[in-house]
């Protein structure tokens, strides 16, 4: 550590060039995940019954599926050139997201399933990770994937 700024020393560049950081992004939200998956089932199978319980696992596996295929699509086109990372940011959601509307096209009507706590479970995923992994984020260019030192305590 630093002792002038109190900040990691910065890894060389092409250190950085090499390491998957959108892919290591989504992998630390998807162990994040699985620590909060088993309350969202949980809860909804208070709420709902058996059938909550199925469609919010189904619904946290969607939101796993969908922010992994985010890292890999990201970290793909990031090797490639910031034009094909920007891209891939767009079109890779626009993908995803109608991947995740067919899906549940697919799966509505089925027997085992509640479309409430499903859709819920879906939106409070994402958005939890998002949060969660947002606050472990420096948005900091000369420290990616890394957050600062805490000064203090």
């Amino acid at each position: 550590m630093s002792l002038a700024s109190g900040l990691p020393p910065a890894e060389p560049a092409a250190a950085l060039a090499d390491r998957p950081l959108e892919r290591e992004i989504a992998t630390d939200a998807l162990r994040r995940g699985v620590l909060v998956a088993p309350v969202l089932i949980g809860a909804a199978a208070a709420a709902w019954g058996g059938k909550g319980a199925v469609s919010a696992a189904f619904g946290v596996g969607l939101a796993f599926a969908n922010l992994a295929l985010s890292g890999a699509l990201l970290s793909r086109a990031a090797r490639i050139s910031p034009a094909a990372l920007g891209g891939a940011a767009v079109g890779g959601y626009v993908l995803r997201l109608g991947l995740l509307t067919a899906v549940l096209f697919g799966v509505e009507g089925q027997p085992w399933l509640a479309m409430v706590p499903l859709a819920l479970t879906l939106a409070v995923t994402h958005l939890g990770l998002l949060v969660l992994e947002a606050r472990h984020v420096s948005a900091s260019l000369a420290f990616p994937a890394m957050r600062p030192a805490k000064r203090g305590f």
